[in-house]
């Protein structure tokens, strides 16, 4: 087996796991290269078919492209699509910088569609090599009643021995791309000819390493225009992957301040 054959069944396996234990799931689907990847894998391992919802929580801010992507692919992968809404940026905390106050529009409408689904846990794209704070995740983490994330108060997880009991009324988050490499996911994409936004793919010499809100979200300086190029820039470039994203040019704490509070 390869490397690659080695990460896609492990989390093949975490999808299984998950399934089995998690009686109301949801797999948010934010319509980037990372849940790409991770539909792509549900699908295999429920052999063709995705057996719970796709969320997408919708800012109403994404690029155009995005929400072609999307609109296209739900349907030719016949994903349970749900959508939901965000409140205005007026409700969320002023304390916060700009564009970390832009986004938590997008936790408290996560925060109101699980309230109104009653989704008991939700599967969730992130990497551990992304952002700091994202590398304190479990494949398996707990939230409280309403989404809270206690970073300091997590049980260890050893030997792929995940946490799978959690006490009455917690949320789980589950992860099965944690283990994955922003370069991993462009090898697996050029592998499996996943479908990606061809905003990713270079044009007049810059290209979106991460996609979010239209914005707060910006491209970076880049010639590569296909997988391949891609995969060989990332072999040599020393450009943090979110060094587009606004908030992460903020102050420190704002996102970890958002991710305690249950942002993705």
């Amino acid at each position: 087996m390869t490397p690659l054959d080695d990460l896609e069944s492990e989390s093949i396996f975490i999808l299984r796991e998950v399934y089995a234990r998690v009686p109301n799931l949801a797999m948010l689907w934010s319509l980037g290269k990372d849940s790409g990847v991770m539909v792509w894998l549900a699908r295999k391992a429920f052999f063709g078919h995705v057996p719970f919802p796709a969320v997408h929580i919708d800012t109403e801010k994404k690029l155009p492209e995005m929400y072609a992507f999307r609109d296209h692919y739900a349907k030719e992968w016949n994903l349970r699509f749900v959508s939901g809404t965000c409140p205005p940026i007026e409700d969320m905390d002023p304390s916060l910088p700009p564009a970390a106050r832009s986004a938590a529009r997008k936790t408290a409408g996560l925060k109101a569609m699980v309230r109104e689904k009653g989704y008991d846990g939700l599967i969730v794209g992130i990497r551990r090599d992304e952002e700091g704070t994202r590398a304190k995740e479990r494949i398996f983490s707990a939230r409280d009643s309403k989404g809270g994330w206690d970073v300091r108060g997590q049980k260890p997880e050893f030997w792929d021995q995940f946490n799978t009991e959690f006490p009455p009324g917690a949320h789980i988050r589950v992860h099965p791309l944690l283990h994955w490499t922003e370069i991993d996911i462009w090898r697996y994409i050029e592998r499996e000819n996943i479908p990606v936004v061809d905003l990713y793919f270079s044009k007049g010499g810059k290209r979106y390493r991460s996609l979010g809100d239209a914005d707060i979200t910006f491209p970076v300086d880049s010639d590569a225009a296909t997988v391949a190029e891609i995969i060989t820039e990332l072999e040599h470039t020393k450009v943090a992957e979110r060094s587009g994203r606004a908030m992460d040019h903020e102050a420190e704490d704002s996102f970890e301040r958002l991710r305690a509070d249950g942002y993705l």
